[in-house]
């Protein structure tokens, strides 16, 4: 057995898959294949077929930088998708590729790139989004030869120079102006449809934008009859909510200018529109604005033609999130995605509500799937703990489970895995709390110095199979730490009341149920409790900070991207509102409240060493609060340290610059080693 230890850097080698899509034929299954490009300290994806019928993976595109959003069309003579080659590499183009081989044929050129390829039923147009203001919309009809080489040279210096002036000075009209890691543009994205011939590939004439509205459009669907879109749209034109909330609009194309119709109200935030094969139903996601933060994602359904009437409510029997709607074959039920206990779940309920049946569960945890034309299989990406990342095909009578990949084998053959245990515990109230922990792979002498992790959200769920902190899990348990986690109060996956239970208690009714598991593993004689760590991001950054401003028992912190002053937080953050949906409170009427519940406000208390990891571009939880906690440290001539990324943002650990993340492991690591030192 090989004992070569996982190590920050294996993260270069690390491979995700996303987006799959089976063929109509379902003979195949298209996905998206991403690694660590790291000559260029960045990111390559690639479109990949798995047959389906014996026979292994094959890359279909080059992946030259990034290619993504694989889409067949009908006849499955084609395959569009989005890619950056070329010289523009900051804007994605579409491009197709006929399935039996040749070049990829650009089929958009828009200036400011094109996004979300979708065929219409007969598979002589596709719909997409492309970002535009009001100019650039203005100049849209205007007919002219193209520029010789010169006059389009001028022409983008030009441009450049009113993109550099437009912003400088930046004027700032909504508290929503920004998000990720830039600000807004004051572009707004729009549904475009180009016309395609299936013969040839190459467009037909430009294409014609069926969207007019300042507001921004997503996520379109065609009608089975190709007589219109349906498509998410944001809410309020112009209003400060239109970052937040979204309504369901069909958007008609027998006829230029007709207008769009609404079809979902305001006292929800609706999302995800799926049209039945039959053309009857519109099936989507929706959740009450008044319970954002709480209240279960349901499933609804809509008439598509025909007088409107109150949606019915397909999930109310399931106590949980529902997400990423499929319509079976007969377009009798839809399927759908589901959290619960620790398990990412395929579940299936009928038109007619009632029960939902669960499908595929099992011991991973299912990210993204598809069904086959004939509704028999799901092909789905999905996490284990012992390979994350890999492609799966399942029989929904589950009479075939089989894996079609191991993106990841090549070197995880050769590295000593920590084993995964799960720790259902009590909290001192009795509520039951799901947790697990992974053990110092070499068996060093119990019991073993512990690192808590915390999640962020804070309504999400994590599992032992957690995609996202795999290897960040396994690096720190290969280091010869045991390394615990949990789901506490407020997380998703064990009903709303679990999940609302931290509504106006942030850090007081989680606290508990962290400590608690901590005393488990003590008592159990795994953990040593002398030597114990804690770190957390965004969330579980607060959380952090959280702990040690209440329990002195941690040896060293690492608090990262985290929440630390609820009043700053409501005017720099990019989701301002958040402390509104959790603590109905705003800074001019509340700042008693907001503070008590800021681990600033505890700074005095804080005396374990403490790393702060921020990145500068953070527009989530913004870099002030993480400075001002440092400064109040450093004045009360406290141990701590900041590591500030440039150019990141609050997806650092994610989707960060593949250096930033490396360097972020090693410093967290680094950072409970030299305190480990020190006993």
């Amino acid at each position: 057995m090989s004992e070569t230890r996982i190590t920050a850097e294996d993260l270069y080698q690390l491979s995700t898959l996303s987006d799959p899509q089976f063929s109509p034929d379902g003979q195949w299954l298209a996905y998206v294949h991403t690694r660590v490009d790291r000559p260029t300290n960045g990111y390559r994806s690639a479109i990949w077929l798995a047959p389906l019928h014996g026979g292994r993976p094959r890359q279909f595109t080059a992946g030259e930088k990034r290619d993504t959003a694989p889409r067949w069309s009908p006849d499955g003579r084609w395959l569009a998708f989005v890619s950056n080659r070329g010289e523009d590499k900051a804007k994605g183009q579409i491009y197709v590729m006929a399935t039996d081989g040749g070049e990829a044929q650009r089929v958009t050129d828009v200036e400011n790139g094109a996004d979300a390829p979708a065929w219409s039923p007969d598979g002589r147009s596709i719909a997409f989004t492309s970002r535009v203001n009001g100019l650039e919309k203005a100049s849209e009809g205007v007919k002219e030869p193209p520029p010789e080489p010169d006059e389009a040279e001028r022409r983008a210096r030009e441009k450049e120079q009113r993109e550099k002036e437009r912003t400088d000075p930046r004027v700032i009209d909504r508290f929503a102006y920004r998000a990720a890691t830039s600000y807004f543009d004051g572009r707004t994205s729009h549904l475009y449809v180009l016309e395609f011939d299936p013969e040839t590939g190459p467009a037909a004439g430009k294409p014609r934008r069926v969207t007019d509205a300042e507001r921004d459009y997503s996520d379109a669907r065609w009608l089975p009859d190709g007589s219109a879109l349906v498509a998410v749209a944001g809410r309020k034109p112009g209003e400060d909510d239109l970052f937040y909330h979204s309504d369901v609009v069909r958007v008609p194309l027998a006829s230029p200018g007709s207008p769009e119709e609404l079809l979902t109200g305001p006292e929800t935030e609706d999302t995800h529109p799926r049209p039945s094969p039959d053309g009857r139903w519109i099936a989507y996601l929706s959740v009450p604005v008044a319970q954002l933060s709480t209240a279960n994602t349901e499933i609804r359904l809509l008439p598509t033609a025909g007088e409107r009437r109150e949606p019915r409510v397909l999930s109310s029997d399931l106590d949980a999130h529902a997400g990423s709607v499929v319509w079976s074959a007969d377009s009798q039920s839809v399927y759908f995605l589901t959290g619960r206990e620790g398990r990412g779940e395929l579940c299936r309920v009928s038109v007619q509500g009632g029960p939902v049946d669960t499908l595929l569960s099992a011991e991973r945890e299912i990210l993204e799937y598809d069904l086959s034309p004939d509704g028999r299989q799901a092909g789905f990406v999905a996490s284990t703990d012992r390979a994350p990342w890999d492609l799966y095909l399942a029989a929904l009578d589950r009479s075939r489970d089989e894996r079609l990949t191991e993106v990841n084998a090549a070197w995880l053959n050769d590295r000593l895995l920590a084993e995964v245990e799960d720790l259902w515990f009590e909290a001192s109230d009795g509520t039951r709390i799901q947790g697990w922990f992974l053990k110092p792979p070499l068996e060093p002498p119990a019991p073993a110095p512990l690192v808590l992790s915390i999640h962020g959200g804070p309504h999400v769920m994590w599992s032992r199979h957690e995609p996202t902190m795999w290897h960040e899990w396994q690096m720190l348990a290969a280091r010869g730490y045991l390394v615990f986690a949990c789901n506490p109060r407020g997380s998703d996956g064990y009903g709303r009341d679990f999940r609302a239970s931290l509504l106006h208690h942030w850090g007081e009714a989680d606290l508990d149920d962290l400590m608690t598991g901590v005393d488990e593993l003590v008592a159990r004689g795994l953990a040593d409790p002398e030597r114990l760590f804690i770190t957390g991001g965004s969330y579980g950054g607060f959380m952090t900070a959280w702990v040690i401003g209440h329990d002195q028992r941690f040896k060293a912190a690492v608090a990262q991207r985290g929440v630390y002053d609820l009043i700053s937080f409501y005017s720099t953050s990019d989701v301002p509102l958040l402390t509104e949906w959790e603590f109905d409170a705003n800074p001019w009427e509340h700042s008693e409240l907001l503070w008590r519940f800021s681990p600033l406000a505890y700074v005095e208390s804080m005396h374990t060493p403490l790393l702060l990891i921020h990145s500068e571009n953070d527009f989530r939880a913004p870099i002030p609060a993480a400075e001002g906690l440092f400064v109040a440290l450093r004045r009360l001539r406290r141990e701590v340290e900041m590591v500030r990324y440039p150019r990141d943002g609050h997806e650092l650990s994610r989707s960060g610059e593949p250096k930033h993340r490396v360097d972020r492991l090693q410093r967290i690591a680094g950072w409970f080693d030299r305190h480990l030192e020190r006993d």
